[in-house]
């Protein structure tokens, strides 16, 4: 039987061996030297031995990327090396200033080296090897914690699950990051076989990558034509090596797919050249790129640039810009969105932009409308800004029908019916009405907030139910409900119910900052609206004060003063103020910050990029009796400044302000 044993042994050692070989040759270096009918031949005799012997499967076994039994949830992962994102450009002025930056901050005259490589549209992902072993894979999550996606990661049949015995010996542990994508013609094979399935298509190899890497059933995963590009690895100088490019060259040496584009570069203009190249051959590739990622190549020069916030200082994604293409406006829409702004939306006939099939795109403001002088029946110009949102960019009067009609913007809110207004200095027309239907849903997630009345339990699937149930028409109708209204509603049981209305009852007493930015007021935030509560004191003043008076409030001015009259100025604001008093809301006098405190009676402005949140900062200054506004003035006496500050700071030396960093800041606490 040991005799049995070593031969089957043997056997799957050779089987794995040749099965691993084939799987480079084909997924990674596409030049296969076997027929699909003789790789199934010895997959399936490797799936047989291990059937048979169970206890000879091994986790770096080629059987191992056929999927796993479903998962019930994927656990965060925390990188033990921050996954960084990139600072982004998009002229060649912008990167020639990036260029110059790097040249000063290391001090160096001679042209940058820097790896150039496509900008993959995929998910990014990082593989965790020991002593050689695939162990875990995750997603990049926030940068700091991932999910843990390793049974479908090893799915991935160009990605290795063992490395090399001199790889795993210099480097026990090593992490491999890069991109999953599915190639554009295997992504058009998918959609062919999901119609023939009569299964709705997937809209672009992005989503289709990102969707299948998080499909809780790895069966399905190992379903999908998915493909790893490493990028690099989470160590600066991993063994001893010097060049970004050295770390890529061996990891294509293991098996690893690395970008045939890649490659380095000295210069600014060597740079340059190369993204004219990529931009010109992007048409012709077989994946989605929307840039070039450019990086320092020297490790060592990687270090002196080090990173700011969660982006380093040695590389820049150099994006491609939108890409467009021209079709017809059927009909010109008129949306309402949560700030009653209102918006007028082309529906097109469908067409391909970027990857993905668009039927609307934004025509933005009255302004625009205009000054494209569109037509329902014009040929348009459509563009993903940002590859994200579509827009129409332009219109071919040589093209338009004799029949086209034209757009003109509606003077009533196409929901509700009421005036719509444009305030001096703005874009948009809005609906100010807080009971209009179209703005409901959001007016009650925004009312119910943390920063608002705070109600428990009132997310949004429940904020749809109650307004569909006619259980809601504005927000006071939260003070009115009962139980007998709340519980016919879908899951939603007698304690869910009982737990909602007490969250209601305590909201009755919020603070007045928490009341003024609950209504929605559209540009009044947190820090606007205690600003408006420390100013007026109560309500009631606040709801009467003259425009002169409202910006005159340091940190209001005058676009935020008329937002606020032109809201108390409509009808059903007041109606639902009035509704709120009688559902017995408390419309409190102001309780301010505490007189005690190191800062008491000064005031600070936050700017730049700072290592703790701005929320933190906000926070210590106003516990010690300070104030937070937004706007450098005479007024300011501290400017509470971190890297790339803009115009704050050039205001604040213009004014004699004092400039100080976080470490100031806290020592000034502690007096």
């Amino acid at each position: 039987m040991v005799q049995l044993d070593d031969k089957l042994r043997a056997e799957l050692d050779e089987l794995r061996r040749v099965i691993n070989h084939h799987n480079r040759l084909y997924h990674t270096e596409d030049r296969p030297e076997i027929s699909d009918a003789e790789y199934d031949r010895l997959f399936d005799r490797l799936l047989e031995i291990e059937k048979q012997h169970p206890e000879l499967v091994a986790p770096d076994s080629p059987s191992q990327r056929v999927g796993a039994s479903p998962s019930k949830s994927f656990e965060p992962v925390p990188h033990r090396v921050s996954m960084l994102s990139l600072q982004k450009v998009t002229s060649a002025e912008a990167f020639a200033e990036f260029d110059r930056r790097v040249r000063e901050t290391l001090e160096f005259e001679d042209e940058i080296e820097y790896v150039t490589e496509p900008k993959l549209d995929g998910l990014a992902v990082e593989l965790v090897y020991e002593k050689g072993l695939f162990v875990l894979g995750s997603t990049r999550g926030d940068g700091q914690t991932g999910e843990n996606i390793t049974p479908n990661l090893r799915t991935i049949r160009n990605i290795p699950l063992r490395l090399s015995d001199d790889l795993a010996g210099r480097f026990p542990t090593l992490e491999v990051r890069g991109e999953v994508i599915i190639r554009r013609s295997a992504f058009e094979r998918l959609n062919r076989s999901l119609a023939e399935r009569e299964l709705p298509p997937m809209a672009n190899p992005r989503n289709a990558a990102a969707g299948s890497l998080r499909q809780l059933d790895s069966t399905v995963t190992a379903s999908r034509p998915l493909v790893f590009y490493a990028y690099g690895v989470s160590e600066s100088r991993p063994g001893g090596i010097e060049r970004h490019s050295e770390i890529m060259a061996l990891l294509q040496s293991e098996g690893f797919l690395v970008n045939e584009l890649l490659a380095t570069r000295k210069g600014q203009q060597d740079v340059e050249q190369a993204f004219l190249a990529l931009e010109k051959a992007r048409p012709k590739l077989d994946y989605e790129i929307d840039g070039m990622v450019i990086k320092v190549n020297r490790f060592d020069q990687q270090e002196i640039l080090g990173q700011i916030s969660r982006a380093p200082r040695w590389a820049i994604a150099w994006k491609f810009a939108a890409e467009t293409a021209d079709t017809i406006v059927e009909k010109v829409e008129f949306s309402v969105g949560r700030t009653g702004a209102v918006t007028p939306v082309a529906v097109l006939q469908p067409v391909r932009v970027a990857g993905v099939t668009v039927t609307h795109a934004s025509l933005h403001n009255e302004d625009q409308l205009l000054q494209l002088d569109i037509h329902e029946g014009d040929t348009v110009t459509v563009r993903r800004a940002g590859d994200v949102i579509p827009e129409v960019v332009a219109v071919d009067p040589a093209r338009r029908p004799k029949k086209a009609r034209p757009v003109s913007f509606p003077t009533a809110c196409p929901s509700c019916g009421l005036p719509i207004e444009r305030s001096e200095g703005e874009a948009a027309y809005r609906c100010l009405n807080s009971s209009c239907p179209a703005q409901l849903e959001g007016h009650l997630f925004h009312f119910s907030s943390k920063g608002g009345f705070d109600i428990d339990g009132l997310g949004e699937k429940l904020a749809r139910q109650l307004i569909d149930a006619g259980l809601v028409h504005n927000p006071a109708d939260l003070f009115f409900l009962t139980k007998d209204q709340l519980l016919p509603l879908d899951l939603m049981a007698d304690k869910k119910a009982q737990n909602l209305l007490d969250g209601i009852a305590r909201s009755r007493a919020t603070a007045l900052p928490r009341l003024i930015y609950a209504l929605g007021i559209f540009g009044v935030g947190e820090s606007a609206a205690v600003l408006l509560a420390e100013h007026f004191g109560s309500f009631d003043k606040l709801r009467e004060a003259p425009d002169e008076e409202l910006e005159g409030i340091d940190g209001i001015g005058p676009t935020l003063a008329a937002n606020i009259r032109a809201f108390f100025g409509n009808e059903g604001n007041r109606d639902m103020i009035n509704r709120m008093r009688r559902g017995g809301v408390a419309f409190p006098e102001y309780q301010g910050q505490s007189s005690s405190g190191s800062l008491t009676g000064k005031t600070f402005v936050i700017t730049g990029t700072l290592s703790q949140p701005r929320s933190y900062l906000k926070k210590l200054i106003e516990d010690n009796g300070g104030k937070v506004t937004g706007t450098v003035s005479a007024k300011t006496d501290y400017l509470v400044c971190g890297e790339d500050p803009g115009s704050k700071l050039a205001r604040a030396k213009k004014l004699d302000v004092e400039v100080i960093d976080e470490d100031t800041l806290v020592s000034l606490t502690q007096k």
